[in-house]
């Protein structure tokens, strides 16, 4: 709840840094003759223009895209005379405009994507659980998921409110496929707990105490939840330490909603089951 509270207030505060697919801009692939200077060296020469929110991927071919938030071709070309130092030869294969009105249906659609995947998400699981409607209605279970996702993305979006504020990370549509992927991991780990839970109440025949069932169920999903979050951990590790500066924010990004995924699916969507049980009683 802390997280959850910290992350809302600096969102509200601070809100995220927004890169070009957000806010408008321009995209520019060039070619090099020789082989293409490293993004940090193209960052380097490029630092005299004054871009801002500058970024540059290398791809194959020796080409490299550079983004930046300006829309000015006579900046454009200055950027292309820059980049002439490190080789006269180097051309510019394309360069593409972001306009405001492209930029907010991006934001509107990446909005929706979000949104649209949590309601599916919580009527699948509601459907997927109609055969356990007791002693906790089968709505509850999707309720519970979508309350564990959300504290996910929450404290995921903190996190990058915070980077941006600090570091100026910016974010871009690669942000938005992470909590998409966030999103799918986190409820397969919260149906993994769920589906012993409902193992354990159809074997139980209404003898056992719910609380003590859902604790029971935690206990023997606990070790294969924790063992393949770190698996994939490692990896996210690996590509974050090695995998170079294009994707290293998106892993980032995984890196933290699966962490707190894997919290949430044994500690949150459980435990909301319970106490929704509890207060039920309790009204009783």
């Amino acid at each position: 709840m802390v997280l959850v509270v910290l992350s809302v207030a600096v969102l509200f505060i601070w809100g995220l840094k927004l890169g070009i697919d957000f806010k408008g801009g321009t995209l520019m692939e060039v070619q090099f003759s020789e082989k293409a200077p490293t993004a940090r060296d193209i960052q380097e020469k490029l630092g005299e223009l004054n871009l801002n929110s500058l970024t540059v991927q290398p791809s194959e071919n020796d080409t490299a895209i550079l983004r930046y938030m300006a829309s000015d071709e006579e900046l454009n070309e200055k950027v292309v005379e820059k980049l002439r130092e490190f080789d006269e030869s180097t051309k510019q294969l394309r360069v593409d405009f972001i306009g405001a009105s492209i930029s907010k249906q991006i934001k509107k659609n990446a909005l929706m994507a979000i949104i649209l995947a949590v309601v599916a998400i919580a009527l699948y699981i509601a459907w997927a659980f109609r055969k356990v409607s007791h002693p906790v209605p089968s709505w509850q279970y999707g309720l519970g998921a979508v309350m564990a996702l959300a504290h996910d993305i929450i404290i995921t979006l903190g996190i990058f409110v915070v980077l941006g504020h600090f570091w100026e990370i910016e974010i871009g549509i690669p942000f938005v496929a992470a909590l998409l992927t966030i999103l799918g991991y986190s409820v397969n780990d919260t149906i993994v707990v769920y589906d012993r839970i409902r193992e354990n109440i159809l074997r139980s025949e209404a003898k056992e105490n719910f609380e003590n069932i859902v604790n029971k169920s935690i206990n023997e999903t606990l070790a294969r939840s924790i063992n393949t979050s770190l698996t994939v951990v490692v990896v996210l590790l690996a590509v974050i330490f090695f995998g170079g500066e294009t994707i290293k924010f998106f892993s980032v990004a995984l890196l933290a909603g699966i962490v707190f995924g894997t919290y949430s699916s044994i500690y949150v969507a459980s435990a909301l089951l319970v106490s929704s049980y509890e207060y039920k009683i309790g009204k009783k």
